[in-house]
């Protein structure tokens, strides 16, 4: 009935009955007090009117149970939102396990996706029906937003850092998404679809791809060509902290303070390794900020994430950039 309405586009993920389910809730509850008001107020307005020039009203001391009424019932109802909504939004948030991850920059004006094995998208994804889809998101220049009215989702994509945002399409098809932020003169065109796949038909495609390095090979690629590897070897006595296992764990920091290695450390781990100094190693790291790409910085966290074979636990080294590594000038910037 709903996907029938001009205004509302079809419901096609997980979140969208939920969402759609308290906005129509939000929707009645607004219609009724509005007439509800509008009544009693043109009620009012009639019965106590002054019927001559000379009469003088009379004060009005109402009923306690009336003046605590309205107010218990709008305080409940309010609590009842903010509880429906801060579920809803919570459960947005909560990354699944084992999800398809795909990787997302955004750049005016247009959106470049990469599926796990590499293949590369331009303002297009694909994706396979009830599968659970974790979009990295990272932007190269302004403030964008990828939004799926059909799915019922939207997540800023904000330069400097990484976005991650996920859903589970429900039915095959077709549909539109958006940048909903304003970013520049051709805002009005950044957009694309998404088409949802049955599994075997989504297996056909990717079975297509042409040998593009999947984000992990990538990382590693670029890992080894800015000579990363010779202080991250995993040695005792190595300049640099091992990586294998760190994605997830607690890195001790200088001063005791503690900090989990996500997506956003190892970032800014990469980028600006003096901003949190791990404890045990000098920092005597170079900056990588405005020598990598933000798709190489997403390329290099896939890397460091495939590392991992432990779950939990305390840690006392830091990611692949952070506070030790070579004191030398990184080298050249080069693409993989």
């Amino acid at each position: 009935m709903q996907s029938e309405l001009p205004l509302f586009p079809e419901r096609a993920s997980n979140f969208a009955g939920n969402v759609d389910a308290l906005f129509f809730f939000l929707l009645l509850v607004t219609i009724f007090f509005s007439g509800l008001i509008t009544f009693a107020i043109l009620y009012c307005f009639l019965k106590f009117r002054r019927k001559s020039k000379n009469e003088i009203g009379v004060q009005i001391d109402g009923p306690a149970w009336l003046e605590t009424a309205w107010i218990a019932i709008p305080a409940a109802i309010s609590v009842l939102l903010f509880a429906w909504g801060a579920t809803i939004y919570v459960n947005m948030r909560r990354p699944p396990k084992e999800p398809l991850e795909i990787y997302v920059i955004a750049k005016q004006w247009m959106w470049k996706l990469q599926q796990p094995d590499g293949r590369r998208e331009i303002n297009e994804l694909h994706i396979p029906v009830g599968r659970d889809i974790m979009l990295t998101m990272a932007s190269e220049d302004v403030i964008h937003d990828f939004f799926v009215p059909a799915f019922r989702v939207k997540a800023d994509v904000v330069p400097g850092r990484s976005t991650a945002m996920w859903f589970r399409a429900t039915r095959t098809g077709r549909y539109h998404f958006f940048c909903a932020q304003y970013c520049g003169t051709n805002h009005a065109v950044m957009g694309g679809w998404v088409t949802v796949m049955s599994p075997a038909e989504y297996e056909a495609w990717v079975s297509g791809s042409y040998g593009e390095l999947s984000p992990v090979a990538a990382g590693e690629k670029f890992f080894t060509q800015l000579a990363c590897n010779t202080c991250h070897t995993g040695a005792p006595q190595a300049r640099g902290p091992a990586l294998k296992g760190l994605y997830g764990s607690t890195v001790v920091l200088e001063g005791g303070q503690t900090v989990i290695a996500s997506d956003a450390y190892l970032r800014e781990s990469i980028l600006q390794p003096r901003a949190k100094i791990v404890a045990g190693y000098q920092p005597v790291m170079p900056t990588f900020q405005g020598l990598v790409s933000e798709e190489q910085v997403l390329d290099l966290i896939a890397y460091i994430k495939s590392l991992t074979t432990a779950q939990g636990g305390t840690v006392t080294h830091p990611p692949a950039a952070p506070g030790a590594a070579p004191a030398t000038a990184p080298p050249e910037k080069k693409t993989p």
